[in-house]
């Protein structure tokens, strides 16, 4: 599960950049959200009692703005305001964000190994983004990919303590719904349809996204999230840019780096890391007293 959401979230990167020019950003994320939670939707319905409206209705409502239409949106519209390299470094400050708010909300552990293994993965990403670090840096599009990053974490988080009173298909169903149905309200007020192409190479990509990258790749995010400690299920997605970077050299020619292998070797050291144990402190010897006892 791991390997086939750091993959399909890898390769969503380039094939994002090889749509965007047939169409207007936020028309597109909304489509793409959208098209994946109808995708899911008949999946969902086969047990129509765990959606529990009612009760629930006001958490699929905050995750779809934290996870979808606020983590997407500010996305979209950022990364027209700084070089690629930069706005993905700072979207992937996610994971140490995650780290200290499962800390701080979900109890979960922060040993010395997971701190160094998420500082170290983030400045595998960093290294990996050096070469297109040049430009002008605007700090709208800083605060922009910050705000992402944070929406990211904090839906993440949300989704996890939520959990026990949810449905993972419904939830991961619904939040797309309303954070797609969202973006393409205010891609509709700001944008035109009629500047989308619908050309062949366009509706490929839709699809594939839809399906696999917005559809397939949330549910499994948030299963792995369900079943397993958030901060180390964070540290995985610090591949995410490596593949990315692999999948722009094999689909739209761009240059392999030396920073890409040192960004590689980081990456996976921080993945160890974060995935050690502490050593379980020894029992003390059991004294004369004891013994006697």
């Amino acid at each position: 599960m791991v390997l086939f959401l750091v993959v399909v979230w890898g390769i969503n990167w380039p094939l994002t950049k090889m749509a965007l020019p047939h169409t207007p950003p936020l028309l597109f994320s909304g489509m793409r959200t959208l098209f994946g939670g109808l995708m899911l939707l008949p999946i969902a319905m086969r047990r129509p009692h765990t959606l529990r409206w009612k009760q629930n209705g006001w958490v699929y409502l905050l995750l779809g703005l934290l996870n979808v239409g606020a983590y997407y949106g500010l996305q979209t519209i950022g990364i027209g305001y700084l070089p690629a390299g930069l706005f993905s470094t700072l979207i992937f400050l996610q994971p140490i964000l995650l780290g200290i708010f499962s800390w701080l909300w979900l109890g979960e552990t922060l040993n010395r190994f997971k701190i160094i293994g998420l500082t170290l993965g983030f400045a595998g990403v960093a290294v990996i983004s050096l070469g297109s670090l040049q430009g002008h840096l605007s700090p709208l599009g800083i605060v922009l990919a910050l705000l992402s990053s944070l929406c990211w974490a904090l839906g993440t988080i949300y989704m996890k303590k939520q959990g026990p009173r949810l449905d993972s298909t419904w939830a991961v169903t619904v939040q797309l719904l309303i954070g797609g149905a969202a973006l393409l309200l205010f891609g509709s007020g700001t944008e035109s349809w009629s500047a989308i192409d619908w050309n062949a190479e366009f509706v490929a990509i839709l699809l594939f996204i839809s399906v696999f990258v917005i559809a397939g790749g949330w549910w499994i995010y948030f299963l792995l999230i369900e079943a397993g400690e958030v901060s180390t299920v964070g540290a995985y997605t610090f591949l995410i840019p490596v593949l990315s970077n692999v999948f722009s050299i094999a689909l739209i020619g761009e240059k392999a780096t030396a920073t890409l292998l040192i960004g590689l070797l980081m990456i996976a050291g921080s993945i160890v890391l974060v995935n050690r144990r502490m050593p379980r402190a020894a029992p003390a010897p059991l004294s004369a007293k004891s013994m006697e006892d």
